[in-house]
């Protein structure tokens, strides 16, 4: 929840610098359901089942990594996200070779007052062995601070995407150059029947940039045309 409420921070900071948040509502992300479908299979799994099958949960837990893998790749062009996704593989991988886990540091388990039940699941956790422990839970956000749990490198990453897109694309004084996006045929044909009228705008745009032939047009002098 941490990551989240950072995140969604990160979002809507922009209007501190002079964006426009409502340009966020124009992004228009393809396949939005697998990562929405990604987060509910997280929640389910630690929040509403947790005692369930550890092996089956594991399995959920890395098919949600790879679902945001997906989701990424359809939308890479969007400011931001792909730096959101090298956060979230860092977190998948790290996750990979720790059995379905993100190893957490014992220190910043017990600053963050993280309690769980023997045997419930939990998306990191203090293991006795871990791989790559650097890229796991080392980072804390402590008690009595509200939302109090510990983090990775790859969930700072998440963040810092999510920051740098939300400005990108509110175009706010940190970044140079607003994101302008493509804008396909089938939009630019809407867009110009809208302001023309349909009765004005041809069937297909056109697919080609033909030169248009003017008709020459003759120096004008200081002297006056000659009559008859």
């Amino acid at each position: 929840m941490l990551v989240l409420a950072v995140g969604v921070l990160a979002l809507v900071s922009p209007v501190l610098l002079g964006g426009k948040i409502s340009l966020l509502a124009y992004v228009r992300f393809r396949g939005w359901w697998i990562v929405v479908a990604a987060l509910l299979a997280q929640i389910v799994i630690i929040e509403v089942f947790p005692g369930a099958n550890k092996t089956f949960l594991d399995a959920i837990h890395m098919l949600t990594y790879v679902a945001a893998a997906v989701f990424v790749g359809m939308n890479w062009r969007i400011p931001g996200l792909l730096i959101i996704g090298v956060g979230g593989a860092l977190n998948g991988v790290t996750i990979a070779l720790n059995h379905g886990q993100l190893p957490a540091s014992r220190e910043a388990v017990k600053m963050a007052g993280i309690e769980v039940a023997k045997g419930d699941f939990i998306n990191s956790s203090v293991l006795p062995h871990p791989v790559l422990p650097l890229l796991g839970d080392i980072f804390v956000w402590p008690e009595p601070f509200p939302l109090a749990n510990v983090y990775s490198f790859g969930d700072l990453l998440i963040v810092i995407g999510a920051f740098y897109g939300a400005h990108k694309i509110a175009g706010s004084r940190l970044v140079k150059h607003g994101w302008q996006p493509a804008i396909d045929a089938e939009a630019a044909h809407a867009a110009l029947k809208g302001k023309v009228g349909d009765s004005e705008v041809n069937d297909e745009l056109p697919t080609s940039k033909a030169p248009r032939h003017r008709a020459p047009v003759r120096p004008i002098t200081g002297e006056m045309p000659h009559a008859g």
